[in-house]
């Protein structure tokens, strides 16, 4: 049962016993609201109020939102002079927004900051550019740790251009870690020099092997290597079969293979204009799915074999450097991915991510896909039971670390800035889990 109907049923519960009375210094565990719109649950399971607790803007709607599963929360939404205004207990929140442009316009007509309890919170943020020009596309952002000491939350946007835009607000009481995995596998990098074979295996390519990405991939010592306790992927601006850039991608196929799971990967990420490190899964039987190649066909990168986007992919992270604060989670396949303005994604707001670690996660069970940092939740994907074209997530799946340098979307904010290389990604462990308890998940 999803925790949002817990606490809706406990609610209840609490209303019709004689007596029941939430202390005040107890977090409400979840608050939610469909901006301009009617109640709304959503396929996470989070139950979206009325309309209440938002002034100002005019209420509009907007038809033909693609890029969600929540397609009906953007449906509705104020534009304008939007504020947020709600008593709650004192504590810590996660609190996600969402947002959709629904104008034609080019990306810079509409910018505006977001300001939590007094602090600016998101700075700038173009929602059309943000989902790659896309107007009418759901964005959902999250803003994890917010404290609350004054009991009311208190959310504002300051326009810099044109006039702010809110779809709906989901406010979560930050949760304890889940004790329900095991461990089956990690790599802690206790030792020194090349990863460990029995676990990793170094991809060398050229450049422009995939998303024309601008670096050469090596195992050289330079670009990759376990020193002090860490797994180090480093870039560098240095020629090398014709690309002007080096740096390291390792994977886990067929060394450990995952269907259904938990993985956990600390890391420090790289920082400046055209890094674009990830932390994220490819299909180990990449064509199970594929309707036009044949197995042994070059697939990564192909223009003529569908065995990507048909047989999926999970971003547990990606991170652009011209956009330093924003990590994202998303999902491909071939129903919902970026050529059909169907990409379905979750960012989260992080100002620290290359001087502190995080821990990156996905959890992966037959029915969703979470997508989480230190434990906050930013982005679910759920199985919407319609075959495969919408859930190849039914067969195992490999780790992939690395780094690219520039590619169609490290260059997407100006290109390269040569001046900051070398750059690295630091992980201090990678760790693998099953469910504690597990049901019929081998089963599917």
């Amino acid at each position: 049962m999803p925790n949002s109907l817990k606490y809706l049923i406990a609610g209840a519960a609490c209303l019709l016993s004689a007596g029941c009375e939430k202390p005040v210094t107890t977090p409400d565990p979840m608050w939610a609201v469909n901006v301009g719109g009617d109640q709304y649950v959503g396929v996470d399971g989070t139950v979206y109020a009325p309309d209440s607790s938002i002034t100002g803007g005019i209420v509009a709607t907007l038809s033909g939102v693609k890029g969600s599963q929540d397609a009906h929360l953007y449906e509705t939404y104020r534009e304008g002079d939007v504020e947020v205004s709600r008593s709650m207990a004192n504590g810590v929140y996660d609190i996600t927004l969402h947002f959709a442009e629904p104008d034609d316009v080019p990306g810079g007509t509409r910018v505006f900051d977001t300001i939590v309890e007094g602090n600016t919170v998101i700075d700038d943020l173009d929602v059309m550019a943000s989902r790659d020009g896309k107007v009418r596309s759901g964005l959902a952002v999250t803003i994890p740790g917010v404290r609350i000491d004054d009991g009311e939350l208190n959310i504002e946007f300051k326009a810099t251009a044109e006039e702010p835009i809110l779809s709906a607000v989901a406010v979560r009481a930050k949760q304890p870690p889940s004790s329900a995995w095991r461990l089956t596998h990690s790599d802690e990098f206790d030792y020194e020099g090349a990863p460990r074979s029995s676990m990793w295996s170094a991809d060398l390519w050229p450049a422009r092997v995939v998303n024309d990405e601008d670096q050469a991939y090596t195992n050289n010592p330079r670009n990759l290597r376990v020193e002090d306790g860490h797994l180090i992927i480093e870039a560098h601006k240095e020629d090398l079969d014709n690309a002007k850039y080096t740096s390291a991608r390792i994977h886990t196929l067929g060394k450990v293979d995952l269907l259904y799971g938990r993985i956990e990967v600390r890391a420090k990420l790289p920082r400046g204009k055209g890094t674009w490190p990830a932390i994220w899964m490819l299909p180990s039987a990449p064509f199970r799915y594929a309707t036009k190649c044949e197995e042994g066909d070059t697939w990564q990168g192909s223009a003529d074999c569908d065995a990507w986007p048909n047989s999926g992919e999970i971003d547990i992270m990606e991170h652009v450097g011209y956009e330093m604060g924003h990590v994202h989670g998303t999902v491909h396949n071939e129903a919902y991915y970026w050529a059909k303005w169907e990409q379905r994604k979750g960012r989260i707001i992080l100002d620290d991510v290359d001087r502190a670690f995080h821990v990156y996660a996905m959890e992966w069970t037959p029915e969703r896909i979470d997508v989480l940092v230190d434990d906050t939740l930013y982005f679910t994907y759920v199985n919407e039971n319609e075959g495969w074209r919408s859930w190849p997530y039914d067969h195992p799946f490999h780790l992939i670390l690395n780094i690219a340098v520039g590619g169609q979307w490290g260059r997407a904010g100006g290109g390269i800035d040569d001046t900051i290389f070398p750059q690295k990604m630091v992980v201090d462990y990678v760790r693998f889990f099953e469910r504690s308890n597990p049901s019929n998940e081998g089963d599917q």
